[in-house]
């Protein structure tokens, strides 16, 4: 049902994800546009790979954090609308407010609409709505990066094993796996550059243990 409360928070869910994180960290404490720098993204890797990681580490958890605090929203305009937490219109709240957080990242108000790519973001959208498939991920994401030290495609397995994770591990309601398969295809689309990068054998590695010289 779309209620003035529900539009309130899909705008506010919006604007929490558009928060940019990456922009306002780099230039408060680096003087910094990392946009300008690396990939020209402003999300978290970009931000590890200019700064290095005393900046990137806060700049993952806040992203992490715009994500899953939009997407808990729904508990202030579902609970007595939808019939508690664990029922599907309640979901399906969450899902709308975490995408809206995600397109903040992605095309942020605050930062001229030129963001990130949205996978801290999203990590802490489906980390609210479904923790056990959301820490297969984390684990997916790991043991990528550290066999092949890409965050593209650590982040590219990660989005296929939540899919599988809702579809078959953790079966759950068409919702959330339709949201699954939609959140895997925006991570190919976002991350298409990196593909062909990989394909080419030229995208960047990172080492998480390498300091960062000056």
């Amino acid at each position: 049902m779309i209620t003035p409360y529900s539009i309130a928070a899909l705008i506010v869910a919006y604007l929490c994800g558009s928060i940019p994180t990456a922009v306002w960290i780099g230039q408060a404490f680096y003087g910094v546009d990392v946009r300008e720098y690396g990939s020209g993204n402003a999300g978290a890797t970009n931000t590890f790979r200019v700064l290095g990681k005393k900046a990137g580490i806060p700049v993952m958890l806040l992203d992490i954090l715009k994500g899953w605090t939009a997407t808990n929203l729904a508990f202030f305009i579902g609970v007595t609308t939808t019939g508690g937490v664990n029922s599907i219109p309640y979901t399906n709240y969450m899902l709308a407010l975490g995408i809206a957080a995600v397109m903040g990242h992605l095309f942020p108000v605050f930062a001229g609409f030129r963001g990130g790519k949205g996978i801290a973001t999203l990590f802490g959208m489906v980390l609210a709505i479904h923790l056990h498939a959301a820490l297969l991920c984390v684990c997916m994401f790991i043991a990528m990066l550290l066999i092949f030290k890409y965050v593209s495609l650590g982040s590219i397995c990660a989005g296929f094993t939540y899919l599988i994770g809702v579809a078959f591990v953790f079966p759950s309601n068409r919702s959330v796996v339709i949201y699954g398969m939609c959140m895997f295809l925006l991570i190919l689309v976002t991350h298409q550059k990196n593909i062909e990068r990989l394909l080419k054998g030229t995208e960047s590695k990172v080492n998480l243990f390498k300091k960062k010289t000056a």
